[in-house]
């Protein structure tokens, strides 16, 4: 993984964020410790799937 990435990613997300607040818009994300500990949950299930080498193309079954 780039470190660069990484931080323009960061940076990326910072700028957002702040225009979001600036703009008075709700993020998209859950505000809440829950919500954010489902996204983590969400990561870390695509991760352990893609490791152990398990999965399905959906696209290729649905014939697209």
């Amino acid at each position: 993984m780039s470190t660069q990435l990484t931080a323009l990613a960061l940076l990326t997300g910072l700028v957002t964020g702040a225009l979001f607040r600036f703009l008075n818009v709700p993020i998209p994300a859950p505000p809440e410790l829950p919500g954010i500990m489902g996204i983590i949950g969400i990561y870390l299930g695509y991760r352990v799937v893609e490791r152990a080498g398990v999965g399905v193309d959906l696209l290729e079954v649905l014939g697209l």
